[in-house]
């Protein structure tokens, strides 16, 4: 038996696993909410939903714990995800396999995600040095992922500030070489910062090189006027996390005080088209997978269908 049947079978063993821990713990009428969401009604033209796979426990050296996120995500309605490196870079020697199984799930592979905590950035530039982005994004375009985003460390002053923009020109330059569109992710200190930190990101990048995926949610918890920015800022942006705080804390898409739906009426206002992704993350760092992401689901499509 090859090794991708055997893979398949162990994805289809761990969904159904997942399903009966999910309906034990009373959620799997939130999978069939979800999934009545997906099957009725429409979001507005051009806008497509998708997920950061950061809420599932996906081991890297065990590819079906992959396939079987994919799996989930796609039946909860779910059109594409966007994925941290780690989580397909031994993939990377022999893609073809994994690239066959991404697709044939019919998910898009949005973008493949560079984030570290701060000390292992390049001090320089505060973001991934060269020699960590150029094999990701070779290995990113092998399989299939449309995008190269990159997180980076809070500049601490002017100088480190042009460091950084002239690196995202140059990572970007090396993206558009093999095939992929580089974006910035940010997180909330960028938005705190007290240089001008994301202001000076949108305006002095090569707008050709690098593009946007305005972490919303971060963004909010910054201080930011999210609809304002996105207004200011929509035309560098090819992509939305959304995420929700409530008391400076992690919660549930559509619970806390992030404004969702005053959000998602910007983005239907101005004809946005592209992908907007709920990202769950938890400051324990647990990870709930479909038991947090299908509620998420459902809290995109309302606010969209408002």
């Amino acid at each position: 038996m090859t090794f991708h049947k055997v893979a398949k079978q162990t994805t289809r063993r761990e969904v159904l696993q997942a399903l009966g821990i999910l309906a034990a713990a009373g959620t799997i009428s939130s999978l069939g909410s979800a999934r009545s969401f997906a099957e009725g009604g429409h979001v507005p033209p051009g806008i497509k939903f998708g997920v950061q796979l950061n809420a599932f426990p996906i081991n890297p050296r065990r590819f079906e714990t992959f396939e079987a996120a994919l799996d989930q995500i796609k039946q909860i309605g779910y059109q594409g995800f966007e994925s941290s490196f780690r989580n397909l870079s031994p993939q990377f020697a022999a893609p073809e396999m994994a690239r066959r199984s991404i697709e044939r799930t019919g998910l898009t592979f949005f973008g493949i995600h560079i984030f570290f905590p701060d000390n292992l950035y390049d001090q320089k530039t505060r973001i991934a040095a060269p020699t960590v982005y150029e094999p990701v994004a070779r290995g990113g375009v092998a399989l299939g992922a449309k995008h190269l985003i990159l997180s980076g460390a809070p500049s601490e002053n002017t100088g480190q500030l042009k460091a950084k923009i002239e690196a995202l020109n140059t990572a970007g330059r090396y993206a558009k070489s093999v095939g992929l569109t580089a974006a910035y992710h940010n997180h909330w200190w960028e938005f705190r910062s007290k240089i001008g930190e994301i202001n000076a990101l949108y305006t002095e990048t090569d707008p050709k090189l690098i593009h946007f995926v305005l972490d919303a949610g971060h963004a909010f918890h910054g201080g930011a006027n999210v609809p304002a920015f996105i207004r200011a800022h929509s035309q560098r942006i090819i992509g939305f996390h959304l995420r929700d705080f409530k008391n400076d804390q992690y919660c549930e898409l559509g619970t806390g005080d992030f404004p969702l739906h005053e959000v998602a009426a910007t983005i239907e206002q101005l004809g946005w088209k592209g992908w907007v992704e709920n990202e769950e993350e938890r400051a324990d760092h647990s990870q709930g997978g479909a038991k947090v992401i299908a509620p998420a689901f459902k809290a995109m499509r309302e606010a969209f269908l408002q």
